[in-house]
């Protein structure tokens, strides 16, 4: 019994959220709180993920339309026992499911694995379960005089002797997909809230004579649900302050570790120092020796060594090189690429260009679309007029070209190489190379001129 399912309940509707997404799309750590279980169900490698779902409509489905995984629809939702029935028929009978849950998103791969191992030593079922200071509202882990488990018990039908047991039962469970498909059929609904309780089948497993096996994670963290904002808002400074230490152990300087985003994934090599209030989006690595300024901003970046980034400075889907200097105030929008040495300066804006070592835009400009060459000095107040209204068109600026300051590249434009602008210059046409070129008319009205049209 090698292969696995997955299950994972996301039929809530997070009532206490006081919102109309549903509960699971919710984010943390800059994604979904259904995207962060698939993610670590994916690494699992299973056979298949079963996703049900209820509240929201196809929000959910449609959220998470990249990943290989059936989605089920709950309705009306009358338990959990009740929503993992909705997913037996596409499960395989010689195979092991797992139940996991969409709004519980930080289980860690190391916990689940555990439990696997268990189980297959065993073929019985695995529970995964925690001691709580403050157990309140989670079903009890009720064990005989020897340690065995015996069942659980649901707080709210839980005798004051149960209600003062430490150990709860998280509802992860790991099972023989078999015998999980036999006791969901003789659940029953009388109880307090008159639901199909899942855990009711730790008793049933108990009267075969099934072994039961739990788990602990290594953190609580791991097992923590989101009902509201509230919990939603502690569950991401704990995880946030769980990355910044790992960031600490690996020997990178912060600055304040409480004052740190990661939402994604952040690789740093050695001697690399982050200030205040920096946030990470998607995947990010950055060299040694780099410096990151304070309330800067990465998205999908890679930065190499030796790279300084001042503060307040918005990076995203950009490549930047080595020994360059970034900011304060620069932004690199996506498809931006830097060589070594560059350098983008206070209010300076690049998007879609290349520009090659050396060069330098430091105040106050705006190159989109272009093709920028090395040691070129991009004057304050340059900008590429890349779009014509319904348009864009390139720019390309040759190597050793020094750019007056106030000059507009009307695009498409090529300057070329060892060329000067002269400041104040408006560039239509091409310029030729190591010569002087100026535009500084007066103002005219070109009549019957026609704004141009977007090309199919």
């Amino acid at each position: 019994m090698n292969s696995l399912n997955i299950v994972i309940l996301a039929a809530g509707k997070g009532t206490r959220m006081y919102s109309d997404k549903p509960k699971v799309l919710h984010h943390l750590a800059g994604k979904p709180l259904l995207q962060h279980v698939l993610d670590c169900a994916s690494e699992l490698q299973p056979q298949q993920i079963c996703v049900v779902y209820g509240h929201g409509g196809e929000a959910v489905p449609q959220a998470m339309q990249g990943y290989p995984t059936q989605f089920v629809l709950q309705e009306p939702q009358l338990g959990t026992g009740h929503a993992v029935q909705q997913a037996m028929e596409h499960l395989d009978d010689g195979s092991r499911t797992l139940v996991l849950y969409g709004d519980v998103p930080l289980t860690q791969h190391a916990t689940l694995h555990q439990m696997q191992q268990i189980q297959q030593a065993s073929d019985g079922l695995v529970l995964l379960t925690v001691n709580l200071v403050n157990p309140t509202g989670y079903g009890r882990i009720v064990r005989d005089t020897e340690g065995d488990v015996q069942r659980i018990v649901e707080e709210k039908d839980a005798t004051p002797e149960q209600r003062e047991i430490g150990e709860v039962n998280t509802g992860i469970l790991l099972a023989p997909t078999e015998a999980l498909r036999s006791w969901l059929v003789k659940l029953q609904n009388n109880n307090a809230q008159h639901e199909y309780y899942l855990t009711d089948i730790v008793a049933m497993a108990v009267e075969q004579g099934i072994a039961i096996h739990t788990v602990q994670p290594a953190h609580t963290w791991e097992v923590e649900g989101i009902n509201s904002k509230t919990q939603l808002a502690r569950l991401e400074r704990t995880w946030q302050q769980e990355q910044a230490v790992r960031l600490l152990e690996q020997g990178v300087t912060l600055a304040d570790p409480m004052r740190i985003d990661i939402r994604g994934s952040l690789q740093c090599g050695h001697d690399v120092e982050i200030d205040i209030g920096c946030i990470f989006e998607g995947k990010v690595q950055l060299g040694d020796g780099v410096r990151v300024g304070a309330y800067s901003v990465l998205s999908n970046a890679t930065i190499a060594q030796g790279t300084q980034i001042a503060p307040y400075s918005h990076i995203d889907g950009s490549a930047v090189g080595a020994d360059c200097r970034i900011g304060p105030y620069a932004r690199l929008r996506p498809g931006t690429v830097l060589a070594n040495q560059v350098h983008i300066g206070n209010f300076v804006e690049v998007k879609n260009s290349e520009i090659a070592a050396g060069s330098k835009a430091n105040h106050l400009s705006y190159l989109g679309d272009s093709t920028v060459g090395s040691r070129v000095n991009i004057g304050a107040g340059t900008i590429t007029c890349n779009y014509d209204g319904a348009n864009k068109h390139r720019t390309v600026i040759g190597d050793d070209v020094f750019i007056g300051s106030d000059t507009q590249l009307v695009a498409p434009v090529t300057v070329g190489r060892g060329a000067t602008i002269g400041a104040g210059s408006t560039i239509t046409r091409d310029t030729p190379e190591d010569a002087l070129t100026l535009s500084r008319s007066k103002q005219q009205t070109v009549p019957g001129w026609q704004r141009p049209t977007k090309k199919k």
